[in-house]
């Protein structure tokens, strides 16, 4: 028992995943590992002086047992006097409505439920029970999808507000440690299934690994997987340096200079080819090694050659170098996407290809008497939004909430129904939080984000008047 405690206490001392004060997020599934996380941070809340806040997420899908983990965490809280808050989110329908996976859905209704409960509780940290054979895992995974060097390094004990205290140890030693303690924990059946790659690679690809190879096949890669986050890192940095070294921005891009570029280390040049296009589009799923070196023969091409990209993207062959840029057409000139500053207090401005956006969050109870939504200013449930809210143009994956019930539809469906033409869907500014869009501007709102009853804080959002191809008088 003591080794293991310790063990985890080291890890979290290492890489300075808590500091005095904080307040902590537990994700609780009722599980052996993420039990034992809890258990363990009660353990050493005492000698690190932070507080815990668990969050279950009841995904609806697998009825009586499902419901059985939720009244077991809530015990199990209670026990030990720990906050406790539940959601319940039927991740079978959010799965059809998003063209998700019920793995894909599942981990976003989390990751959104840690946020909310982040923001709305003033939270610090999110604690996640990801331990050494999840890791593993991830990196056969990783190396079977060909994810490059970013990938194999697998999950980070600390990213950003996110932390993970188990990578310290394995799933064995979790297991040993609640028997020893008397806890007991939670079983999924579907964990056994080989419907998912994760629980194929957990149930064949890893137990052939240790009976056949090496038992210690987890430490080690584990081990490895360390040095080459390290390794990723130090690439991270340089590829910095050569961005800034052989790049300059132009009117509609970012333009990659020759001869610089020559000049930087060649296992570098892919790199600094993927940030920039991540520049452009601020996406990078679909961005493929084929498509850098595309970009690297274009520098050998002559002047004025072009290669279609991803994500609406072409690059130019320029005297200087390359010019990676938006299509024509596909995107409103200027800016691309800009965060909005949405922060209690008094109203914040910024400016965006040309317009003037005003925000301001205030308590309902401080709502002006008589005041009202208008065309171009729109109130939302503030306490709603988990995550950055932006101003941008149209993006792959967009999509509205447009029914009462919180149903969706893309944004392209959007558009045709209501008849707006397809020259002017790239300019129409939206207010959006990732892919979801609050309000499409000048149009109408997303009926999730709407104040009720229940709101308690308001996000205001006013934008000057457009051009008269889009000023049409919402309904919403």
């Amino acid at each position: 028992m003591w080794i293991m405690l310790e063990k985890i206490r080291r890890y979290v001392e290492k890489w300075h995943m808590i500091e005095r004060g904080d307040k902590i997020v537990v994700g609780v599934s009722g599980g052996a590992d993420s039990i034992c996380l809890l258990f363990v941070l009660l353990k050493l809340q005492r000698e690190l002086l932070f507080e815990l806040l668990c969050v279950h997420v009841n995904h609806g899908l697998r009825g009586a047992d499902a419901d059985a983990d939720e009244e077991y965490v809530k015990w199990f809280c209670e026990k030990y006097q720990i906050p406790c808050v539940v959601y319940h989110e039927n991740v079978a329908w959010i799965a059809k409505e998003r063209k998700q996976s019920l793995e894909e859905a599942g981990r976003e209704v989390r990751r959104e439920a840690f946020g909310k409960t982040l923001k709305q509780y003033g939270g610090t940290k999110i604690a996640l029970a990801h331990h050494k054979n999840d890791n593993v895992e991830t990196f056969f995974m990783n190396v079977a999808r060909g994810t490059g060097l970013k990938g194999l390094g697998g999950m980070h004990p600390v990213k950003g507000n996110v932390i993970r205290p188990l990578l310290a140890v394995e799933r064995g030693e979790i297991e040993q440690y609640l028997k020893e303690q008397q806890i007991a924990f939670c079983t999924d059946q579907t964990n056994e299934s080989d419907d998912y790659t994760r629980n194929r690679i957990r149930n064949h690809i890893v137990p052939y690994f240790e009976q056949e190879i090496n038992p210690k096949v987890i430490a080690h890669v584990g081990e490895t997987m360390e040095q080459l986050r390290e390794i990723q890192c130090f690439m991270e940095e340089q590829t910095e340096c050569g961005y800034r070294a052989c790049t300059s921005k132009t009117e509609d891009g970012i333009c990659v200079r020759k001869e610089p570029f020559c000049g930087i280390l060649r296992v570098i040049q892919p790199f600094v080819l993927k940030r920039v296009l991540y520049e452009v589009c601020h996406k990078e799923r679909d961005i493929e090694a084929v498509h850098l070196e595309i970009l690297q023969e274009l520098l050998e091409k002559q002047v004025g050659k072009k290669v279609n990209l991803p994500y609406a993207m072409e690059a130019v062959r320029t005297y200087d170098g390359i010019v990676c840029r938006k299509k024509k057409g596909e995107e409103q000139a200027g800016e691309g996407a800009k965060e909005l500053i949405c922060e209690n207090g008094r109203r914040q401005v910024c400016g965006w290809n040309g317009w003037e956006i005003k925000t301001r969050v205030f308590a309902v109870e401080d709502m002006p008497k008589g005041a009202s939504e208008k065309v171009y200013t729109k109130w939302f449930d503030y306490d709603i939004i988990t995550s950055t809210v932006t101003v941008r143009t149209r993006e792959s994956g967009d999509y509205l909430a447009i029914h009462a019930d919180g149903r969706t539809q893309k944004l392209k469906s959007y558009f045709i129904n209501e008849k707006i033409p397809a020259s002017e869907r790239g300019k129409i500014p939206l207010i959006a939080e990732e892919n979801h869009i609050l309000w499409v501007v000048g149009h109408r709102t997303s009926s999730v984000y709407r104040v009720t009853e229940h709101t308690k804080r308001i996000l205001e959002i006013q934008i000057n008047e457009g051009e008269e191809s889009w000023q049409k008088k919402s309904k919403y």
